[in-house]
């Protein structure tokens, strides 16, 4: 199986690659549009800032490549969030594969998000063997609101999605490569879809 992590300068990149080495598989790190193509499975990850990133994407012309791919694609923290129609941070075009803005939490929480909360109503075959209220990792400080491609949700001062689906397209706001046991499952079920 051909695994694509796709770099473009805006990703943890490294911790992906190893959680998915512990799930013994090799992982390759990668901006080239063939070679993207060509995977079976490509993780679009994301760390930092939303405005930054998308001009990252767009310098590769990654953001025309990734919304046409027909393989599975998981996007994870930011990554979720660029596939979507916008975001509030930077006031960012996103690549509109979810329809849905992102939203920054508001002032009644302490905002970024950091740690661990519980996962709930999980609706895919992406949470096989994850039970309901499970933990998970996660840094944010902006936030997607329940929606129609809603396939999991938490709560922090409102109910949120934690992840996202799409036909091919998967998204989670949380880290798998940080959130232990259920985390490690979240990403060998994505492996096996």
């Amino acid at each position: 199986m051909k695994i694509v992590i796709i770099d473009y300068g805006a990703g943890n990149i490294q911790s992906i690659k190893f959680a998915i080495q512990r799930l013994g598989f090799e992982a390759v790190l990668s901006s080239n549009e063939a070679e993207i193509k060509a995977a079976n499975k490509v993780i679009f990850p994301g760390v930092g800032e939303a405005s930054s990133a998308m001009r990252m994407l767009k310098q590769s012309k990654l953001d025309l490549l990734i919304p046409t791919l027909k393989q599975p694609v998981l996007g994870i923290c930011l990554g979720m969030q660029l596939m979507c129609t916008k975001s509030e941070e930077g006031d960012t075009t996103g690549l509109g594969i979810f329809e849905a803005p992102v939203i920054k939490f508001n002032t009644s929480v302490k905002v970024p998000q950091i740690g661990w909360n519980q996962i709930s109503e999980l609706s895919s075959s992406l949470f096989k063997n994850i039970k309901e209220l499970e933990y998970v990792y996660l840094v944010h400080s902006y936030y997607v609101a329940e929606c129609e491609q809603t396939i999991a949700t938490s709560e922090y001062g409102v109910k949120y999605s934690t992840a996202l689906k799409k036909d091919n397209f998967y998204g989670v706001q949380f880290h798998p490569e940080k959130s232990s046991n259920a985390g490690e499952q979240i990403l060998k079920n994505f492996l096996e879809l």
